[in-house]
């Protein structure tokens, strides 16, 4: 297999993390991931962190930024990535309000335009991030789709999340060769259990927690839930991956970090890292 990096989502490790982002960076990339990828800096200006990445050798790949923040101060985010190096912005996550099939929906379109326009002229490339709720069918086709073939791939890439697209009952493998060469971060993040009554991840913003599946939802490391780890890896390099991002949303019966080395020595053993 074709070796690709691999970084961290530190909203995995959110708990820690809020306590000492430093020491989470640390043993980061002591595990052997290559980058990160943020969702909120836990008070940290912008030089700090920088500085705590290039102390580590760590790359900010990317940032999950909710889209209430985004439309707040889309220049104040842009300077603050830009300041830390970050590759990629990401929009992760659109309330009842925003979402496809709300009244909010077009609006939500024509704002991610602009950002994005903006985006680009300051060197990053926008990410749109799914979970199961963009699987509905607007104007024939899935609300995830609509929205990448609203926004044009110039301005728009995409983070296929392979956890939600089969939770939602699709086939990640396939969705991830559907957006070939528009896809340069995969999010791998795996899990057993079924789709119940209410979603079972806790949002970013929301101080609601997630929702108890009917299913015995579980996340797990990658490797040791139900995903075809290997098949996912294979299809999203050939459809132009330059990344992978792994995220573990919770992590029961052992730390995040413990669970964050089992599912990096799960792609060592693919052949994806050394």
């Amino acid at each position: 297999m074709e070796k690709r990096p691999v970084a961290y989502q530190i909203y995995s490790a959110r708990d820690e993390a809020q306590q000492d982002l430093d020491s989470v960076l640390r043993k980061v990339k002591q595990l052997g991931y290559d980058g990160v990828e943020f969702a909120g800096f836990y008070g940290h200006s912008a030089e700090d962190v920088k500085a705590m990445l290039d102390k580590h050798n760590l790359k900010a790949l990317s940032s999950h930024v909710p889209f209430f923040l985004i439309l707040q101060d889309m220049f104040g985010v842009l300077s603050y990535h830009r300041s830390i190096g970050c590759q990629y912005i990401a929009i992760p996550y659109l309330d009842e309000q925003t979402r496809p099939g709300s009244a909010g929906f077009a609006s939500t379109l024509r704002e991610i335009h602009r950002f994005a326009h903006l985006a680009r002229e300051a060197g990053i490339t926008l990410l749109y991030h799914n979970h199961d709720f963009e699987f509905i069918t607007i104007s024939g086709q899935y609300g995830l789709d609509f929205i990448y073939d609203a926004i044009e791939p110039c301005l728009l890439q995409t983070e296929i999340d392979v956890c939600w697209v089969k939770y939602a009952g699709l086939s990640p493998v396939e969705y991830i060769e559907k957006y070939a060469g528009r896809c340069p971060v995969v999010h791998l993040k795996d899990y057993v259990g079924r789709m119940g009554d209410k979603p079972p991840y806790a949002l970013i913003g929301q101080a609601e927690p997630a929702a108890k599946d009917t299913g015995a939802f579980e996340f797990r490391p990658v490797g040791h839930g139900c995903q075809d780890i290997e098949s996912i890896l294979t299809a999203a390099i050939r459809s132009g991956a330059e990344w992978f991002v792994v995220e573990q949303d919770e992590s029961v019966g052992r730390t995040p970090l413990e669970a964050a080395a089992m599912s990096i020595e799960t792609l060592k053993k693919l052949g994806l890292k050394d």
